[in-house]
């Protein structure tokens, strides 16, 4: 699934608890390819240039990806990390951090969207997993129907939040 969509994903889940929360959730949706996919634009931006200028179309080559990005991307698209992780701030802050389920979120949207052919979602790592054949989160009728599905959620949530008080001043 493509970024924006993984943030208004998270977002959503939390939108009814506030707009800290909801902040929270939109940026924790995002940081499993923040963390390893916007570490690589940073450090390549005449890359991401031309691609937003459409000078260049399509993923990188895989050879041509530096190896940390491949690290980088199974520790944060691991449902056994995240979980290790939600266990220890939970203990630490002595409460489970709930908002920290966007980036489950993530990881779970990430596996029917995404083939074995382009960074497969390792969700077991560091266990063995069993690659899930999906299609890619960028084939025109998908983005259209999570797009679509993602303006039903919100008209909801923003019902909802009005319906039991909450006032809010979020603008997406």
């Amino acid at each position: 699934m493509d970024i924006l969509a993984h943030g208004l994903w998270g977002g959503a889940a939390f939108y009814p608890k506030g707009g800290k929360r909801f902040a929270a959730g939109f940026v924790l949706g995002m940081a499993p390819d923040l963390l390893s996919f916007g570490v690589y634009h940073v450090t390549r931006p005449n890359w991401l240039w031309s691609r937003l200028a459409g000078e260049i179309s399509g993923p990188p080559p895989l050879s041509t990806l530096p190896e940390f990005l491949f690290h980088a991307y199974n520790l944060t698209h691991s449902l056994v990390v995240w979980a290790a992780l939600f266990i220890l701030i939970g203990m630490v802050r002595k409460h489970p951090p709930w908002v920290f389920s966007a980036w489950a979120l993530h990881i779970l949207c990430d596996i029917p969207t995404h083939n074995s052919r382009y960074f497969p979602t390792p969700y077991l790592w560091p266990l063995p997993t069993p690659f899930v054949e999906g299609i890619s989160w960028a084939t025109p009728w998908f983005m259209a129907i999570n797009y679509t599905a993602l303006l039903m959620v919100y008209v909801w949530v923003f019902s909802y939040a009005r319906r039991i008080g909450l006032e809010r001043r979020s603008r997406l």
